[in-house]
């Protein structure tokens, strides 16, 4: 039944899930933007983020530990595979870059399967954040207005970061134009190294902080990794602020629909997606330049 409660409630998780995604995606935009990599690995390392944040819990018992380890393990985990592999693919075809991150994404699935099953598992909320809180006209899970919090300031975070450092600087001149900043002495495969274990501890970071919210399951970087690409479609290829402002309609439209009929969830995202295609095929915020 529709009430203004459910609506307002629906609202508020639209609001976290857009936040989530928002930050899975600009990860993703970063490396494709940076690299020219459609990374279809980006899914499982949302993945490997909360499973190693699992087992630093268990082992540790700390929230917090388990929200770094999570992060730096996804990090060194992005900063090896493209060292080891994704660097031999940058003048391979578009078709190639696809098939070594989809064989990539496939063997991290499969090895945390081999490792811990198939069953799921949960990280528990910290102590302090457990529980419901009210807001006056209703209450809401006290982790997930936290969780909103969290996500709000690690984009924030990687906002700082890329324009208000020099290596953000660079990494932003490298999306425009990449043999430019090869032409001025800067290390460009170094750049390349570091873009992409930045963009794949972002999947990292969210894959462990939702972990509370959603169990983890070697699957579980699937559906997120499809709401992602919606995500950088709708908000424009290579554009941070895109990605944040396409995640946040994307987790409006989740939420909204699913209130009236979840099985369409999906069908009014691809909706949206089509639209902005025909309206503005680079983005919403996206450049007509970029490639």
């Amino acid at each position: 039944m529709l009430s203004w409660g459910n609506f307002i409630s629906q609202c508020f998780n639209g609001l976290v899930l857009g936040a989530l995604l928002a930050l899975i995606s600009s990860g993703l935009t970063i490396i494709y933007g940076t690299l020219g990599v459609l990374n279809l690995a980006h899914g499982a390392m949302f993945m490997l983020g909360g499973y190693a944040g699992w087992v630093a819990y268990t082992q540790t018992g700390s929230f917090i530990v388990a929200v770094i380890a999570g992060s730096l393990f996804v990090m060194l985990v992005g900063i090896v595979t493209e060292r080891l592999i994704i660097r031999h693919f940058y003048a391979r075809p578009p078709e190639d870059q696809l098939l070594v991150t989809f064989g990539l994404g496939i063997v991290f699935v499969e090895t945390v399967r081999f490792f811990f099953g198939s069953l799921s598992k949960t990280v528990p909320a910290p102590s302090m954040l457990a529980g419901i809180t009210p807001l006056g006209f209703m209450v809401y899970p006290t982790y997930r207005l936290a969780l909103l919090g969290i996500v709000a300031a690690a984009l924030l975070v990687l906002y700082f970061v890329l324009y208000r450092t020099r290596i953000g600087m660079i990494v932003r001149a490298g999306i425009e134009d990449t043999m430019m900043v090869d032409s001025l002495g800067i290390n460009i495969q170094r750049v390349f190294m570091l873009v992409f274990g930045i963009g794949a501890m972002a999947a990292g970071f969210a894959g462990i902080v939702n972990a509370p919210v959603v169990a983890i399951a070697p699957d579980v970087g699937d559906a997120i990794l499809i709401q992602t690409f919606v995500v950088v479609v709708i908000g424009g290829v290579g554009s941070f602020p895109g990605a944040v402002l396409g995640g946040l309609i994307a987790g409006q439209i989740i939420s909204l629909t699913s209130m009236v009929d979840p099985a369409y969830s999906y069908v009014m995202l691809f909706v949206a997606m089509t639209l902005v295609l025909v309206l503005r095929p680079y983005g919403l915020l996206g450049t007509a330049g970029r490639e």
